[in-house]
């Protein structure tokens, strides 16, 4: 069988400043191993990991593949699925300290494989640096924090203009056609969560077509900016769970906590994903069954007219916001590529880091 590969951030940059859910990555009752991989901008974590998840998905094993929020081609963990193991960049903004330090837990720092004299010796310019980045991201948050508030704004308008009743119907509906057969189960299924987007130097991100490759039925759900698909979403993601099925959620950036967007089932191979302009997917690209549900239809729009001018100026302002917010997340990486280019690449042993990334494939194998 071939091997599958996904893509999934574990966190993001959101109206919330960075946000995490590193700790759905793997959970320590069900991991065989998790290592920590320590140590400072270009010593080579995300080259590190993703040469073991290229190794392990060419022998046909299925590898999640976790991105950074802060460059989107850099990796900040893997998961060799059908080991139960994960490699996870441990260090800020998402730090990571073993739980069951030798039992699950297992650290690598590849700090040791650097010239700590040398960068003694640049010290200043490292610290400046270092500054510099955290500025920018700083600037950034108070970018998606205006943004956020934008949208709140947006989903009072629409808040007593979709009909609940409609909404609660399409929920039934789903849950009868996908989960009825099932019965409810005293053992509950395990819940996830994850973004499926991400704020990125590189503008908004979205690494569905991926996540959905393996599923045998989508529910594409459009819906307004604004408008936000939570209560069908998160009763079919509670029936599920009730029945025992695993259930993944996927969030929005502007509201990472409470705005869920997206779930997979992937056992039962069954998505549901919302579309809009930020994330969006073509018909083309999908090669499953689909079914389509236009949220539109079940919004009073006579109730949406008096504010309509409001709603256009409020989605524009929210995108110059977003727009420069990714402007200052860019910065924050030129800046971070600084520094690994001048102090820490030419500062370290990757030959020995190549030595060490074979020593923990041999033993994972």
């Amino acid at each position: 069988m071939a091997s599958k590969e996904r893509h999934i951030f574990p966190g993001n940059n959101t109206s919330e400043g960075f946000f995490s859910y590193y700790h759905y990555i793997l959970g320590q009752q069900e991991a065989n191993r998790i290592y920590c991989i320590k140590g400072g901008p270009g010593v080579g974590k995300s080259t590190f990991m993703k040469k073991i998840g290229q190794d392990f998905f060419e022998k046909g094993e299925d590898i999640d593949f976790l991105h950074c929020s802060a460059d989107n081609e850099s990796l900040d963990g893997i998961v060799l699925k059908n080991r139960k193991v994960a490699l996870i960049d441990a260090t800020a903004p998402h730090v990571v300290d073993p739980v069951n330090p030798g039992a699950v837990d297992s650290i690598i720092h590849l700090g040791e494989f650097w010239n700590e004299e040398s960068l003694r010796q640049n010290k200043s310019e490292v610290i400046e640096n270092n500054l510099r980045v955290k500025k920018w991201f700083a600037h950034a948050y108070h970018y998606l924090a205006a943004a956020g508030n934008l949208y709140d704004n947006m989903s009072e308008v629409y808040k007593d203009a979709v009909e609940n009743a409609e909404v609660y119907k399409l929920a039934a509906q789903i849950v009868g056609d996908e989960l009825s057969y099932r019965e409810i189960c005293l053992k509950p299924g395990r819940l996830k969560k994850f973004f499926a987007s991400a704020i990125t130097p590189n503008g908004i991100v979205n690494q569905l077509k991926s996540l959905i490759a393996e599923c045998n039925k989508v529910y594409l759900i459009s819906s307004p900016i604004g408008v936000s698909n939570e209560k069908l979403l998160n009763i079919f993601s509670e029936s599920a769970i009730f029945r025992g099925i695993d259930v993944e959620e996927y969030y929005c950036s502007m509201k990472p906590q409470t705005k869920l967007e997206h779930i997979i089932l992937p056992e039962m191979g069954i998505a549901l994903i919302s579309l809009n302009q930020f994330h969006d997917l073509e018909l083309w690209e999908i090669n499953m069954d689909t079914v389509l549900i236009d949220i539109n239809d079940i919004i009073s729009w006579n109730k949406i007219e008096p504010s309509r001018e409001l709603l256009n100026r409020m989605l524009h302002q929210m995108t110059e916001m977003l727009n420069e917010g990714v402007a200052c997340i860019k910065n924050a990486k030129q800046e971070h590529d600084k520094l690994e280019t001048r102090f820490y690449i030419p500062n370290m042993d990757f030959k020995k880091i190549d030595i060490l990334r074979d020593e923990i494939i041999a033993k994972i194998q």
